[in-house]
C-alpha cells in the first residue's frame, strides 16, 4: 500500500486545521456527523455479512427441503442451517403440522397453517430489517445536520467581516472554507447510507418473496406427508 503523496498529505491537514479552528457549534456538528457515519459504517457492514449469510443458507436450505419426501425427513436437520430465514419458517409451520396431526392424525386446517407460515415469515422479515431506520434517519437528517453547521458559520464568517469593516474574498475564504466543512461530513454520512438502504431494501423484499414462495412449497409437501392419503 502506497503513501499518500504531498498533495494529499497538505490536503488532510488543511481540513484538519479547518475542523480545529472551526467555532463551538461547528465541533459540534461535525462531531455528530462522524459519529452517525461510524454508527452506519457499522451497520453496513453488519447488515452485509448478515444478508449475504442469509442468501447463502436460504438457498443450500431449500435445496435440501426440495429433496425430501416427508416432513419429517426436513425436520431432523432444519436446525442444521441456521441462520437461513427458510429454516425459522420451517420450524413455525412444523410446529403447527405436529399439533393438527397430533390431534386428528392428518391436517385439517390449511388456512391456520398458512396464518403460521405468514407470522414466520413477518418475524424473520422484522428481525432482517432491525436497524434499516437508522440508516433512513442518517440518510434524511445529516445533509440537514451539516447544512446547519454551514449556515451557522457562513453567518459568524459575516458577522467577523461586519466587525472588521471591509471585505475581500482573502478575507472571507477562509471562514466559508471552515462552514462548507459541516456540509462536506454531513454528506459523507448521508450518501453510503442512502445507497446501503435502497440496497438492503431491495435485498429484503427478494428474500421476503422466497419465504412467501416457500410457504406454498412447505404446505404442499405437509399435504403429501399428513394429508387424508398419506
Amino acid at each position: 500500500m502506497t503513501a499518500p503523496g504531498p498533495a494529499a498529505l497538505l490536503l488532510q491537514n488543511e481540513i484538519l486545521q479547518l475542523i480545529l479552528d472551526a467555532s463551538p457549534l461547528g465541533k459540534v456538528v461535525i462531531g455528530v456527523l462522524v459519529a452517525f457515519s461510524v454508527l452506519s459504517w457499522t451497520i453496513i457492514l453488519s447488515k452485509l455479512n448478515t444478508l449475504r449469510r442469509a442468501r447463502a443458507t436460504n438457498y443450500k436450505f431449500l435445496l435440501s427441503f426440495r429433496r425430501a419426501k416427508k416432513l419429517e425427513e426436513m425436520n431432523t436437520f432444519a436446525a442444521q442451517f441456521r441462520p437461513a430465514p427458510l429454516a425459522s419458517v420451517f420450524e413455525f409451520g412444523y410446529q403447527e403440522v405436529e399439533r393438527q396431526v397430533n390431534g386428528r392424525g392428518q391436517l385439517h386446517n390449511i388456512p391456520a397453517l398458512e396464518r403460521v407460515l405468514s407470522l414466520g415469515s413477518s418475524e424473520e422479515l422484522t428481525r432482517l430489517e432491525q436497524h434499516m431506520s437508522w440508516l433512513a434517519t442518517t440518510a434524511s437528517a445529516t445533509p440537514f445536520i451539516g447544512l446547519l453547521g454551514t449556515v451557522w458559520g457562513i453567518i459568524d464568517a459575516f458577522r467577523g467581516l461586519g466587525r472588521e469593516g471591509g471585505a475581500s474574498l482573502r478575507a472571507v475564504a477562509p471562514g466559508i472554507a471552515e462552514a462548507l466543512i459541516a456540509t462536506a461530513f454531513g454528506l459523507l454520512a448521508a450518501i453510503p447510507a442512502v445507497i446501503a438502504y435502497n440496497y438492503f431494501s431491495h435485498r429484503i423484499k427478494e428474500i421476503g418473496a422466497r419465504m412467501d414462495d416457500f410457504g406454498s412449497e412447505f404446505i404442499n409437501l405437509a399435504e403429501r406427508s399428513f394429508g387424508e392419503s398419506s
